[in-house]
């Protein structure tokens, strides 16, 4: 028997497992570089309009850390605001697929159960990397086809989908490291995390370091950039020129990887990682002793991380606000026509508080399917064998991530407002109409989330693809992509999104927001009680 056998049965387990969770990620990204592709087709309606915003997003070092000009295409423009986007999301969901089938497995005792049949060492890691690889090859394919139906050239749309999908390749080989280094999917997934941040800032950073041509409209990327998988796909500048050979690094980064990988799990014992678990104090705090305590502390990394990405995200944007008064045509017009105001810079920050409200509602969503996650995995076995019941325990993790993210939003309004008040002015009256404008948003979030605990409760087996397709077209069909994609009224409305507050453009009304919070209180009972009676999913 050889160290592979079994591989093949094992993938075809894999893809039985995932026949839900890939197709949907593959498609989600697919229709959110569509959306990307058809809003920049639709706002930059003249060459004039493609030169101006290129050289808006050229010329300001801050901006140049989310996207690398590469010339006055649309395709171009559409690389710029959204390839670090699909990016990151192409490397988390393959850094999600192999160390759910590795890692996970592992500690759920599934792979012991595989193993004690004809499978050889590597098997288990060969499937999960196969599987990974054929889903990022495919996301590549339906990229390009997304973003040639939405009216952009297939040389370019086929380069982009290579490109965003060669960042997925190599965290693939990432995540397959960082199995083997951790002893928990959570830490393997984390450290993957702490990779995938580093990558980002390296090509931020070389962007913002880089150089601009002599047209303005074109830019160089320093050396950091170069040592980024991210920065990597950049340079394959989709539309500017159609460059193949830095695919050639993603491809020798993935097989060193895969050796290292290979090399590791020869080494360490089977269902644990080269890392030592770290020991916990002897004493907990008293804050552990009820549920809410433990939620919290459950929570607590991925919300440092969140916190960290909402900030940075409220400076960098906020402090170019006052650059947006010299834009004209198609982009002054869509920002009027999102805002609902001829006050440009009120519409922008209207449009900074719509991309906070859903960037946080992708966290609420996250923290909540851990529910489905304690469930499955084991940890509310041994939380509901004390005095906490079903009821407590669902309510306790709502009102934990309601709070979180009502926090997170407040920080946002506070980089924002800070941001914005050194460049604009009137800094306390900034930060004050930011506050109330963020708040409005938080509505709409618990809807998303009141979706995802009915959707634990009703449909546990089909909870995670659920919670996601809702969010994904919340934001689709809400007011940053429904009007420029030209969906019908009656979709928009679809999306707790499109009945939030245009503030800080216009004035919040509290009829919506009203009616927004009884929805989700109304959700959250329905998922509460459904999940207080059906027999619960434990591992054997």
């Amino acid at each position: 028997m050889s160290t592979l056998t079994g591989t093949r049965e094992l993938a075809r387990l894999a893809l039985r497992r995932d026949r839900v969770a890939l197709p949907v990620w593959i498609l989600g990204l697919s229709a959110l570089m569509a959306s990307f592709a058809a809003m920049t087709v639709a706002a930059l309606r003249t060459e004039q309009d493609v030169i101006d915003e290129t050289e808006f997003m050229a010329g300001n070092p801050a901006l140049r850390m989310l996207g690398l000009a590469s010339g006055p295409t649309v395709g171009g423009y559409a690389m710029i605001r959204s390839f670090a986007t699909l990016a990151v999301l192409a490397a988390l969901m393959s850094v999600f697929a192999v160390v759910r089938h590795t890692r996970r497995s592992e500690a759920t005792g599934r792979a012991e159960l595989v193993g004690a049949a004809v499978v050889g060492r590597f098997g288990t890691l060969a499937a999960a990397v196969l599987v990974t690889v054929c889903a990022d090859v495919l996301l590549a394919v339906f990229l390009g086809l997304g973003m040639t139906a939405a009216g952009l050239p297939a040389a370019g749309s086929f380069t982009a989908g290579a490109a965003i999908a060669a960042v997925g390749l190599v965290f693939t080989g990432v995540a397959a490291v960082t199995a083997q280094l951790s002893s928990s999917s959570r830490g393997a997934n984390g450290l993957a995390a702490a990779a995938l941040g580093l990558s980002f800032l390296f090509s931020g950073a070389g962007n913002l370091l880089g150089s601009v041509d002599g047209s303005g409209l074109r830019v160089v990327s320093a050396w950091p950039s170069w040592l980024s998988p991210i920065g990597w796909g950049q340079q394959m500048r989709p539309f500017g020129g159609d460059q193949w050979w830095p695919l050639a690094l993603s491809v020798a980064a993935f097989v060193a990887l895969l050796g290292v990988a290979g090399a590791l799990a020869g080494r360490r014992d089977f269902g644990r990682g080269l890392i030592p678990e770290r020991r916990g104090p002897a004493h907990a705090r008293p804050g552990l002793l009820g549920p809410l305590g433990l939620i919290r502390r459950l929570q607590r990394g991925a919300v440092r991380g969140w916190a960290v990405g909402i900030l940075a995200f409220g400076l960098v944007f906020g402090a170019v606000s006052s650059s947006v008064e010299d834009l004209g045509g198609s982009a002054r017009e869509w920002y009027r026509r999102m805002g609902g105001t001829d006050e440009i810079v009120d519409a922008y920050l209207t449009s900074l508080v719509s991309m906070a409200g859903m960037a946080v509602a992708v966290c609420t969503v996250q923290l909540l399917l851990r529910l489905r996650a304690e469930e499955t995995e084991g940890p509310l076995e041994s939380v509901l064998a004390t005095a906490v019941g079903r009821r407590r325990w669902t309510l306790g993790q709502v009102l934990t991530t309601w709070l979180t993210a009502a926090v997170l939003l407040l920080l946002f309004a506070l980089s924002t407002g800070l941001a914005a008040g050194q460049v604009l002015g009137d800094t306390p009256g900034r930060l004050g109409a930011l506050a109330g404008a963020v708040l409005a948003q938080l509505p709409g979030i618990m809807v998303v989330s009141g979706c995802v605990v009915a959707a634990v409760g009703l449909l546990p087996r089909w909870a995670v693809p659920v919670s996601w397709s809702v969010l994904l077209a919340s934001v689709l069909l809400g007011p940053l992509f429904g009007p420029t994609l030209d969906a019908p009224q009656w979709a928009q409305n679809l999306s707790a999104f499109t009945h939030v507050a245009k503030a800080p453009a216009t004035a919040i009304t509290a009829a919506p927001l009203t009616a927004l919070t009884a929805v989700s209180l109304l959700l959250v009972a329905l998922g509460t009680v459904s999940f207080r009676h059906r027999d619960l999913a434990l591992p054997a």
